[in-house]
């Protein structure tokens, strides 16, 4: 017995209780639940008075109301709760079936669900949700996965309450992306992004306000600026929108400059670059973005050695200071030297995030669609930003592509701003503010594009001290020394 809801959602918080909303309003009735029922009574007598709802007390009434197949969406924390919820669901759920999975989770526990809940004759969908509360509730990036069997009962619900671009605004961030865990890998990989795209934001304020001397009123003009170009994405324009911000706590000036210097984190950048370490891969600007979060952490730490530790700008070395205010320069022409290092950064962010995908994909035979994954993140999500139809068109024109820094636009755009890059990492080593992901990301295109590394010498030292072998540059086969025999002798 099934009821007459095309759709149940469990999970009231504030995404949650938003895309139900949304899901109503595009024309779905739709029944929610939640483990305190107060939140269902609370939404039915306010957001949801006199719409297509149907409120629930028990998981049993819940499932009961939505007819089948039955689509039914967990928005919940990630982890031992998801696994809690299945285990409740399932007993009442009947063969096709859809369990939905829409928090930030592991891939891993994705493809293990999905198995569990398939050998339970059901079907299971992790879907990575972006966009935060106003995503939720206007139009979503939606990043599908799991049971194939699934996506025709759902797409078009999801591609409906998805956030739309396109020059008709009609194409839906929203396309299924592969078995098990794909699309929370994809999801993840966002995320990741986001951790990388933050931390250069980060950097380019901190270089502006410190060695630039912009105030808060000129740096909103100057991120304004930018989100009118190349750099047009979320992620610029709500930082536009900071700079603008007075203190709403009865102090003077901005909030920014109010609030505490120490970041938070999720996992989900860790996740990434942990494994981009099993893939081996070299997604080198996540991973210094959460690094760079674990040093914001330590505070009390960084406020002691600040009382102790000395950098060029404390030097009373006048020499150094005026060469590197000399390498400052106009102010204007700084700021554009900012803009593009941050631009080339940002380029080696995507190009990371896509080599892990493909790795991925290889790895667990998921057959990503990197073009149609880059549309799913223009619009709805955090980091949805104008440059990424670029990357469309890149892995449109060339499937195989084996890095976005060989597509022709990317590689025009990196060696154009290339110059004023190298420039903005040196002064701010010069000057000794640190940026971690703007020098982390120069040289990994510099890595990338080096036919020789010195890595011979790395291997020629591991097959030294553990004869781990090397191979050579002029003949097939695998090799071995004894270097302590065919070493020269030091003098005594």
């Amino acid at each position: 017995m099934s009821g007459d809801c095309d759709f149940g959602l469990i999970g009231l918080a504030v995404m949650g209780e938003n895309l139900a909303l949304n899901v109503e309003s595009r024309g779905y009735k739709v029944a929610v639940y939640n483990r305190t029922t107060s939140k269902v009574d609370a939404l039915m007598e306010g957001r949801a008075k006199g719409k297509n709802f149907v409120g629930c007390h028990s998981i049993e009434e819940f499932v009961k109301s939505v007819k089948r197949p039955r689509r039914l969406m967990m928005l919940v924390k990630a982890g031992p709760a998801v696994d809690a919820l299945i285990e409740q669901l399932l007993p009442h759920c009947e063969p096709g079936d859809i369990i939905i999975d829409g928090g930030n989770e592991y891939y891993v526990h994705t493809e293990r669900r999905t198995k569990q809940v398939e050998e339970a004759g059901m079907l299971y969908v992790g879907c990575g949700v972006s966009g935060g509360e106003e995503g939720a509730l206007k139009g979503p990036s939606l990043m599908p996965g799991g049971s194939a069997e699934a996506w025709p009962h759902i797409k078009e619900m999801f591609q409906s309450i998805a956030a739309k671009v396109g020059p008709n605004n009609d194409i839906p961030c929203c396309e299924w992306l592969g078995a098990g865990g794909a699309g929370n890998y994809v999801k993840m990989v966002h995320n990741g992004i986001e951790y990388g795209d933050m931390q250069l934001i980060c950097e380019a304020y901190q270089l502006l306000k410190e060695l630039g001397g912009l105030s808060n009123d000129e740096l909103y003009d100057v991120f304004d600026e930018w989100n009118r170009g190349d750099l047009q994405s979320y992620l610029i324009e709500i930082s536009r929108d900071i700079f603008s911000v007075k203190d709403d706590q009865g102090g003077d000036g901005y909030l920014v400059d109010k609030i505490m210097d120490v970041a938070g984190a999720k996992g989900t950048g860790k996740w990434m670059s942990q494994l981009a370490l099993d893939l081996g891969v070299p997604s080198t600007l996540v991973t210094t973005a959460v690094f760079a979060r674990g040093l914001s952490a330590q505070k009390e730490a960084r406020t002691r050695a600040s009382k102790t530790l000395n950098g060029p700008a404390e030097s009373s070395n006048p020499e150094m200071r005026a060469i590197a205010q000399s390498l400052v320069g106009d102010r204007a022409e700084f700021v554009e030297a900012v803009r593009q290092a941050l631009y080339a950064s940002k380029i080696v962010s995507y190009a990371q995030g896509f080599v892990q995908l493909q790795a991925a994909s290889a790895e667990h035979n998921w057959g990503l669609d990197y073009g149609a994954a880059a549309l799913l993140w223009r619009g709805g999500c955090i980091i949805r930003a104008q440059f990424l139809d670029r990357i469309k068109e890149a892995f449109d024109a060339d499937p195989n592509l084996e890095n976005l820094l060989l597509a022709k636009y990317f590689e025009d755009a990196v060696e154009n701003a290339q110059e004023k890059w190298r420039k903005v990492v040196a002064i701010a080593s010069i000057m000794g503010i640190p940026v971690p992901a703007f020098s982390t990301a120069l040289c990994y295109y510099d890595g990338y594009r080096m036919e020789r590394l010195p890595a011979n010498m790395l291997q020629a030292q591991r097959d030294y001290f553990g004869a781990h072998t090397y191979q050579r540059v002029d003949k097939e086969g695998t090799f071995h020394s004894e270097w302590i025999q065919l070493r020269k002798e030091p003098k005594a």
